[in-house]
């Protein structure tokens, strides 16, 4: 296999696997829709209580405390929440420590309504004697203040609801300072001589959306983890298809997009049930604890724990140990974070990520370079090769079975390897696909600044300056290496590849585009380095 061909290959591989990816987003999308309007028509006619899962037993318990409904604003060091006193749940998150837009003073929005579409963090009392199994709608909670700031070590969100048997329920939230995971603490008080049962729900409901571009290829959509299987993704199309229902030790639900992700994490000691359901072209994954049984006169506290923030690896795993995962790297994971610790270190080193993204390509381009040089060499080696090959072609004609024949003992004679210039780059692949996905994934790159025009390197170049570089330096490439290629379709194609290449990473990260461009510079340098090298030895191979 020949260089060049290799090239074209991998080449027209990508452009394939992105036009395969895009179609997949909108067969996606599409069937999501359609699943979306036949269940809107079964839909309940309550839509307070669409939200709430069904109970493993249910009782109508009466509501008896009179409140009216409001949100309470709560801020922290790096999170501003809404939370609704109806159901209590968390309806809006901005991320004060990440901008909406590069260069935008307003904060990222997480969680909320926005654009028609919802995003929520829900969590509620089901079973027997629960509030949210009311038929009267979910319960309206009293809270002593409307807005909540964090001055301490720790800041408590107490939401309070007495049902009409007297049995009361505190909702309290727990937030601290530099986290974005946020407990909460069911506490139910039976002074009644009966006793009571409720089983915890948490969820998250988001509508069903599409993503952004053909080149963003970082996963939208739900997953979880059980104890037998630590992280599974569970696409919009999928919740058309069927509805989750699997019992587990623990687990977790997450919703997860481009940079960031909100997971609800259960008692890992109890055993519960992670669900999901599409309604309205709403989404909902979630998980049910245990039912609880409270004796007359006792009390019992229910727990969980929600995270909403960027894709913070050890905040993640801190909170269980497979969250991690959703910070997905794909299959070439056990590549990708040892890259992604190197690229941390480099910047605590220089200050600056761009430059540590041209020192991680420099350290990847060394430690290649005995590959590179056996790819070159082999390429140079079958330049010079080209004259007898010619000559081989001109005496066998149309007989393609002597001349692969002659042509397979020339090489046995002259010491050729001709998969040579293949492996070396073929072996090189991995390490580029998983710094791709590095870039895609790491929060860390959004929004960070390089020099000059390139200040966002998780963003396109906006003058396309990158990309018309990489063009041209992949051109040199081309002109450098020993063109093997005999057929004219063939040609013409590898002619057009350094502007194919070009136009798509227009779209691509800026951070990743710089990567390629100074991977291309290096390679050139190397070659050069290579071929006079070799010339000084006698060997022509340039010409």
């Amino acid at each position: 296999m020949e260089s060049q061909r290799t090239f074209l290959f991998i080449g027209l591989l990508l452009v394939s696997f992105l036009l395969f990816t895009e179609w997949s987003k909108e067969q996606t999308a599409a069937n999501a829709d359609t699943s979306a309007v036949t269940q809107q028509v079964a839909g309940p006619a309550n839509n307070d209580q669409a939200d709430v899962p069904a109970s493993s037993q249910a009782d109508v318990p009466m509501q008896a405390t009179v409140a009216t409904r409001s949100v309470i604003s709560v801020t922290t060091d790096v999170l501003a929440v809404k939370i609704d006193t109806r159901g209590g749940d968390i309806v809006e998150a901005k991320l004060l420590q990440h901008a909406e837009t590069h260069g935008s003073d307003q904060p990222y929005l997480l969680l909320g309504e926005f654009e028609g579409k919802e995003y929520f963090a829900q969590s509620g009392l089901i079973g027997l004697n629960g509030p949210d199994a009311s038929s009267q709608g979910r319960p309206v909670y009293q809270s002593e203040q409307t807005s909540y700031t964090l001055n301490g070590d720790e800041l408590r969100v107490p939401l309070t609801f007495v049902d009409s048997k007297g049995v009361q329920f505190s909702k309290t939230f727990v937030f601290k300072p530099g986290q974005y995971d946020v407990a909460l603490e069911y506490d139910v008080t039976n002074p009644t001589a009966d006793p009571v049962q409720v089983q915890l729900y948490t969820q998250i409901k988001r509508t069903v959306q599409e993503k952004g571009s053909m080149v963003d290829q970082t996963y939208l959509g739900a997953a979880y983890g059980t104890s037998e299987e630590p992280y599974e993704k569970y696409s919009f199309s999928d919740m058309a298809d069927a509805n989750l229902n699997k019992n587990t030790q623990g687990g977790y639900v997450a919703f997860i997009q481009h940079y960031f992700v909100s997971a609800w994490v259960p008692g890992q000691e109890k055993n519960n049930t992670i669900y999901s359901s599409l309604r309205n072209n709403n989404s909902i994954i979630g998980v049910k604890g245990e039912a609880t049984n409270i004796q007359a006169n006792g009390t019992a506290q229910l727990t969980a724990t929600y995270y909403m923030g960027p894709k913070d690896t050890d905040a993640l795993e801190a909170l269980h140990e497979d969250l991690d995962l959703t910070v997905d790297y794909g299959w070439l994971w056990f590549i990708s974070q040892p890259l992604l610790s190197l690229l941390k270190f480099l910047h605590s080193i220089i200050g600056n990520w761009g430059l540590a993204i041209i020192a991680i390509t420099l350290i990847v381009k060394t430690l290649l370079y005995p590959l590179t040089k056996a790819q070159y060499t082999s390429m140079a080696k079958m330049r010079m090769l080209q004259p007898k090959m010619q000559a081989l072609k001109e005496r066998y004609g149309d007989d393609r079975q002597k001349f692969g024949q002659a042509m397979m003992e020339m090489y046995r004679k002259e010491k050729v390897n001709p998969m040579g210039g293949c492996f070396p780059l073929l072996l090189q692949m991995p390490i580029f696909l998983a710094l791709f996905y590095v870039f895609l994934e790491s929060t860390e790159l959004r929004h960070a600044e390089f020099m000059l025009w390139l200040t966002d390197l998780s963003s396109k170049d906006p003058y396309y300056v990158l990309p018309i570089l990489f063009g041209a330096s992949m051109f040199l490439t081309q002109k450098l290496q020993p063109m093997t290629v005999t057929d004219p379709m063939q040609q013409k194609m590898m002619t057009w590849m350094p502007v194919i290449f070009s136009v798509f990473f227009i779209w691509f990260p800026s951070g990743l585009v710089l990567y390629w461009l100074v991977s291309n510079l290096i390679s050139i340098a190397q070659m050069l380095y290579i071929y006079r090298g070799m010339e000084k030895k006698g060997m022509k191979v340039r010409g």
